[in-house]
């Protein structure tokens, strides 16, 4: 990553979704990528590590990913962004789909205050992204890449070993797969990611030996 762009990672809920912080070290404002949860913990976390916050960016419309989305716009008075419209279905049934898995009934539905489409940039703190939408896992999923730091943060599209879920509603496995070989591979082999769970890695070694990509 350019030295001034940070990331936090925050495990959240039980299904341990990588909440990512990205953030300037210099000016210690960033944006809050996927809050799925857990919301007084990621304040915490934004307490003691002195961040502000721009936004919150959303990759995709899922439960673990969303599901704390509105209780922290409310909390720290900022927009959500993203994911694409695709996944204003999902966005709109989160409450259902809390009721469904036993969840409590903090998880409310998501309305962003700004969809992403493909070829249209975000930043914060001169920081600029560009958003690549990226179907396949979810309908509306977007990836944000930085070209200056030659990192992205891939959501559930890309995992270490492993690639996103296709049997939710709304998956497709070719989709997916094509998604990662037209967008995500031509970023080039060097350029890291972080994940919607689990460790990051670099696209080049996923293009070597992922047994699902290979």
């Amino acid at each position: 990553m350019a030295a001034t762009l940070n990331a936090l990672i925050i495990p959240v809920t039980a299904f341990q979704q990588n909440c990512t912080v990205l953030f300037d070290s210099e000016t210690k404002h960033g944006v809050v990528v996927d809050p799925g949860g857990d919301v007084d913990h990621i304040r915490e976390a934004l307490d003691k590590n002195g961040i502000t916050v721009d936004a919150i960016w959303l990759t995709h419309g899922h439960i673990d990913h969303a599901g704390g989305a509105m209780d922290l716009k409310e909390a720290l008075g900022v927009e959500i962004i993203g994911p694409h419209k695709d996944d204003k279905m999902l966005l709109d049934g989160l409450e259902a789909q809390a009721r469904m898995f036993g969840l409590d009934d903090k998880v409310r539905n998501v309305t962003p205050d700004r969809w992403l489409e493909e070829g249209e940039t975000v930043s914060f703190a001169g920081h600029e992204f560009e958003v690549l939408h990226c179907p396949g896992h979810a309908p509306g999923h977007v990836v944000f890449y930085n070209r200056t730091a030659g990192f992205a943060h891939v959501g559930d599209v890309l995992f270490r070993g492993s690639i996103g879920r296709t049997d939710l509603p709304g998956g497709d496995h070719a989709t997916l797969i094509a998604s990662i070989k037209t967008k995500l591979f031509p970023l080039g082999d060097n350029i890291g990611f972080i994940c919607g769970h689990g460790p990051g890695g670099q696209i080049g070694e996923e293009r070597k030996t992922n047994p699902f990509l290979t």
